[in-house]
Parts: C-alpha cells; structure tokens; sequence
C-alpha cells in the first residue's frame, strides 16, 4: 500500500476511532477547509504537511495561527477566535504579560543551566510547589513534559514498593509515550503499537455517562470496589494511577477517592493522581485533589505550568518518598530550566495576584447555570456537567450524535469559537481562567447557535 492509498484508508475507517477526539482525516474537517481555508494559508498548510510526519489528531493541520493573546488566538487571515481547547495550557491566557517579563529578564542572564548545577529560580519553584502541595507532599522534579513527569512518578513507584504492577483506567490518558500509553485507556494511542508495557491493569473509570455497574445517574461506587477487588486478587500492584477528574469531563464523587485511598493504603499501593491538564487552578482549587479531603502519595502536573510559553512538568512526591539518591529518575537535559521555573513562578503569582482560583469558581458556577437553561432550549443538548472552568456539553445519545456533534464543533470554529470533541459526542470547555463573563458569554452564544443549526439539519 502506497502513502496516498494508506492516507484513503485512514479517512474510509475514521468513523470507527470519532471517540478518541476530532480527527483531521474527518470528511467534515476536509469540507470546512475547501470552504475556510485558501490562499497564503492554504500553501502553509501544504508546506507543514510536507515535512512533517503525517499522525491522527495533528498533521495535516486545520489552519495556521498568527499571534495570540489572552483568551483568543488569532489565524494567518487574522480572524479572532475564542480559545476553549489551548491543549489546557493557557490558565494565565496566552502572552500575559507577567509571564513574558518573566521570561525575558531570565533570558538575558541565565538561559540554561547544566544538569550538575543548580539555580536560583529552579530552587523558587520546587519551594512553591512544595508550599502549595496538600500535606506531605514535599519532594519535586520537574521534567520538559508531563508523559515524562509521569514515567518517573512509575520509577519511583518500583522503587518504593519493588513491584512493577499497575492500575489505572480504562479511557484515561497520561501521555502519548510508550510507557504512558501502557498505562492509559485510550484505543486510538495503544491499538497496534504493542507489546505495551507488561502489568499494567485496567479497571472501569467513575463515569456514570458509560458505566458497566449500570449506576444510574448517581455513582454507586461499585467501580471503586472492584478496584479494591482487584488490587485484593492481584496481591502486589504497586501503584493506582489515575485523573483526579476527567477532562472529558467526567467528576467522581467525593467518596470514590477517599475509598481508593484507603484500599490503597490496606494493600500497600501507591496513589498517583495526573492533574497535568487541571491544576493550577482550573477547577477553582490548586490542586484538583483538595476537592476530595483527599492526599495522593504523588501528584503530576504540567501543562500550563509554563505559562503556556515553556514545555515544564512536575513530580510532586511525599517527603517519605525520597530514596532514589543513588538512581536516575529523570535525568533530562532541561529539568532545571531556568527559564522555564522563571516562567512557572511568573504564572503562579499571576493565579494568586489576580484571584484567579475565585474568579474560576465564580464564573464556573455562572456558566453552569447558563448552558442549563440552554439545554431547556436545546433539547439535543443530552448532559451539562463541570467544575470550575472544566465545563462538558455532550449532545444527543447514540451513533448519530457523534456526526452532530462535529457538526457543532465546525459551525462553532466558523463562527470564532474553538473547542475540542471528546468521546465522540461532548463538547469540552476549557478556556483560559483570565476569561471575562462577556467573553463567556460571546461563546455562549455561539455555541448555541451551532447547536440549534446543526440541530435542524440532517447531518450526514
């Protein structure tokens, strides 16, 4: 099979992976850029796919961006659109200008700093973290990326415990590297890549939208049981990875965690949670966990802790986890940037300073409200849930739902506003926390005008 044949194939079978997100091998993709797209953005457009490798969710690319700033990005023909995806690393919004000094004034003194020395904005940063982090939780390493943050949260997890065994979710992501995919859920990064990593379990997610404990509207926490099953049958797991809540989004209750923790702590388990897309405040608290009175063993995160203008990660681990002195658990050339840690300090002190964490929880609970009445409008409109500014909308139920839903996603891209489909037929809201309540409610409107058009129209 030839590139081009293979690249036909990809778009014929695109159907059955709509779940894993919105495909750029979409025929819906394809009829909006012969409509949106032509010109000088068209033959950039060309270029990228030329020398880039072709992969799903990515290259060949929708459009091209010139500049950004605050809540929107802005394209080659210098349409302004409202940034509800940003791959969650806009907390602070985009070039917020704090974070731009931040950066700059650490450019022109300490760019980089070698791995056997140390810095002073590195030490400010781990400092912080620490401060911040619920209870013990003390230790840190930073790494350029969150898969990598996480492969050395699974490292330090043998070391502690000398098993190697898992359990995570079915669903979940933590990164797209071959240790990170072993552990995550999601068909689209693990089908036919294997051998995966050997014992990495996987047990149903707290998601009463598809549940196999048929729960119903409200968790019954038989997920959280049979966790505790299996880490009773399996005897030696060494630790539960998983998302403190779902970006998709999907929201635990409060008892789920605390009985996870505890079957943990009965089997000798370690608790991992990834809030790599989530914490920094995007659900109204630092950490995503202090929702829950909860306090894992080790915390991920990333994202947008460099200010979404420097790749920076970080392991955050109780102080009794320290024991890796003699062994490497990262070891990567720019985990003491200096001028990443510059720039994580700059966002944090803009969260605090601006009153970022209340901000969220008010226009959180505001924009809930909103789509509510929105969904009493819009009968398609099946489910409303959200925490702080991790906001889902999933549209209708069934095969047909997945075709409106992208739908949707492209009349609201048309009309200035971008967000991201996951699991087929939900729309995710995540914009960055500086947003205003007019911005908010520009979306809004957009959004349901998407809705209600693509609603009246037979989608194919």
């Amino acid at each position: 099979m030839d590139f081009a044949q293979g690249e036909r194939t990809a778009v014929s079978s695109a159907d059955g992976m709509l779940t894993e997100g919105d495909l750029n091998v979409s025929r819906r993709r394809s009829r909006w850029m012969a409509e949106h797209i032509d010109g000088a953005t068209r033959t950039l457009i060309e270029q990228d796919a030329q020398f880039f490798l072709h992969q799903s969710l990515s290259t060949p690319c929708l459009n091209v961006l010139r500049a950004c700033e605050g809540a929107s990005i802005e394209d080659w023909e210098s349409r302004s659109i409202l940034d509800f995806h940003g791959n969650a690393v806009h907390q602070v919004g985009y070039r917020h200008p704090s974070v731009i000094k931040a950066v700059i004034q650490q450019l022109e003194t300490l760019p980089f700093c070698p791995r056997r020395y140390t810095n002073e904005p590195a030490i400010a940063l781990a400092g912080k973290l620490a401060e911040l982090a619920p209870g013990t939780l003390g230790k840190v390493l930073f790494a350029p990326g969150g898969a990598l943050a996480m492969g050395m949260a699974m490292k330090l997890a043998r070391l502690a415990t000398g098993r190697f065994k898992t359990i995570s979710m079915w669903d979940s992501f933590h990164g797209a590297s071959l240790d990170t995919i072993s552990i995550g859920g999601e068909a689209l990064f693990r089908q036919d890549i294997g051998p995966l990593l050997p014992g990495t379990h996987h047990v149903p997610p707290p998601n009463t939208a598809d549940c196999p404990f048929d729960c119903g509207d409200a968790c019954s926490l038989k997920c959280a049981d049979y966790l505790d099953y299996v880490l009773d049958k399996e005897g030696d797991i060494g630790a539960v990875i998983a998302e403190t809540v779902r970006s998709t989004p999907f929201f635990p209750p409060r008892e789920y965690w605390q009985k996870v923790r505890a079957a943990c702590d009965r089997h000798g388990a370690l608790l991992i949670l990834d809030e790599i897309p989530h914490a920094l405040g995007r659900t109204g608290r630092f950490f995503t966990c202090e929702h829950y009175d909860m306090e894992p063993d080790m915390i991920v995160i990333g994202k947008g802790l460099g200010g979404g203008i420097f790749p920076l990660a970080a392991l955050i681990a109780r102080e009794q986890l320290d024991i890796a002195g003699d062994r490497a658990l990262g070891h990567y050339t720019h985990e003491k940037s200096p001028v990443g840690c510059a720039a994580a300090l700059a966002t944090i002190s803009v969260i605090e300073e601006e009153g970022l964490l209340k901000h969220v929880r008010e226009l959180g609970d505001w924009t809930l409200g909103q789509l509510r009445a929105m969904q009493k409008r819009q009968p398609v409109i099946r489910r409303v849930e959200g925490m702080g500014l991790i906001i889902g909308v999933t549209i209708g139920d069934g095969r047909q739902s997945v075709a409106l839903a992208e739908d949707v996603m492209y009349r609201a891209l048309a009309s200035g506003l971008n967000f991201k489909l996951t699991m087929g037929t939900t729309i995710q809201l995540m914009p960055a926390l500086t947003i205003t309540q007019e911005q908010m409610q520009h979306a809004l409107d957009i959004l349901e005008m998407s809705i209600a058009a693509a609603a009246n129209q037979v989608v194919e």
